[in-house]
């Protein structure tokens, strides 16, 4: 199991932009996520959902929706780094977002990241992080997402 770098003050945040941070431990998009994420979001395009009719498709197979690669990083983020010692943390939001190849089921997928921003605000601190998902065995990252987090000590 892969170790997240852990931060414990603003400066080491400061000094740690431009680090790549990773990569984290592989995580596998089965059929049953797939599906729960379907039923959460009412997303039930048959090239996520009907392997059957997905077996005779552009992918031969179901693939993830681009939208469950992407709600993966609050999985895949703290993998990679933790910052200790603060009151609260929040996703912020997201500044741009891609998702170059698609994942078909049962693929294995896991992050990397590097922190390129470090800014002050009211009461902590604003991280940018650019976020890369990779496939096991694959030649395009499937999510590349520069994240925005906010965190207050």
């Amino acid at each position: 199991m892969a170790e997240p770098r852990i931060f414990s003050s603003l400066d080491e945040l400061r000094s740690a932009v431009g680090d790549e941070l990773g990569p984290g431990d592989w995580v596998e998009v089965d059929q049953k996520r797939i599906d729960l994420f379907a039923e959460a979001t009412g997303d039930h395009q048959w090239i996520h959902v009907d392997p059957e009719r997905a077996a005779d498709g552009p992918f031969g197979t179901t693939i993830a929706h681009g939208y469950l690669t992407l709600s993966l990083l609050p999985l895949f983020v703290p993998m990679l780094m933790r910052v200790e010692g603060v009151r609260m943390g929040i996703n912020y939001g997201l500044n741009k977002v891609r998702f170059p190849a698609p994942v078909p089921v049962g693929s294995r997928l896991r992050a990397r990241a590097v922190l390129t921003a470090v800014t002050e605000v009211e009461g902590g601190a604003q991280l940018t992080t650019a976020v890369t998902v990779e496939r096991e065995g694959g030649t395009k990252p499937v999510c590349v997402a520069e994240s925005v987090s906010r965190f207050s000590w």
